[in-house]
């Protein structure tokens, strides 16, 4: 996430950074700043779980080809969660709390919310790492028990943003 704070800020063109330089605007320069980074990083990371549940829907046609129907249902958990995820990601607000926001981000809580944004990528590899296994056993024995990780994993991935709704809520 620090890299892509680093890329926007660099961007920056030569009217931003002469404006930086005026008392108390550059505090605001640096909340847009932070809006931006977390709206790239979050439709980097839909587009992440977007292409995973497209696998996932590929595999659904590929079990109902193979007359698989009794496997449907929970896989289709999994995709539902999935689904829930990404619409999450793209509709919540985006930064950390602007000047005359209800409620303030300390920059220990911050780091948290950082913290979250780069487990949410590794539960996206995680997750990928789950529908690779299905893919693998999907004229397996191990095909049920391959379903119940990506449902797990899919649940996994809402807990985790809901934690980091909940810090923000918080915004000590």
């Amino acid at each position: 996430m620090s890299d892509l704070y680093e890329r926007i800020t660099s961007q920056q063109d030569i009217f931003k950074k002469l404006v930086s330089k005026i008392p108390g605007f550059d505090g605001y320069v640096e909340r847009e700043n932070r809006r931006s980074a977390d709206k790239l990083f979050r439709e980097s990371l839909a587009a992440k779980f977007q292409a995973i549940w497209m696998r996932i829907s590929g595999i659904q046609r590929d079990l109902v080809n193979a007359g698989r129907i009794d496997l449907l249902d929970n896989l289709e958990s999994a995709e539902i969660k999935i689904r829930q995820f990404i619409d999450r990601v793209n509709t919540a607000a985006y930064g950390y709390g602007g000047f005359f926001d209800a409620v303030k981000i300390r920059e220990d809580t911050l780091a948290k919310i950082y913290e979250y944004d780069l487990s949410l990528v590794t539960l996206a590899d995680d997750l990928s790492a789950a529908v690779d296994n299905l893919e693998a056993s999907l004229d397996s024995d191990g095909l049920p028990a391959a379903i119940r990780n990506l449902v797990q994993k899919s649940q996994d991935c809402l807990d985790a943003f809901n934690k980091r709704v909940d810090l923000l809520k918080l915004g000590q």
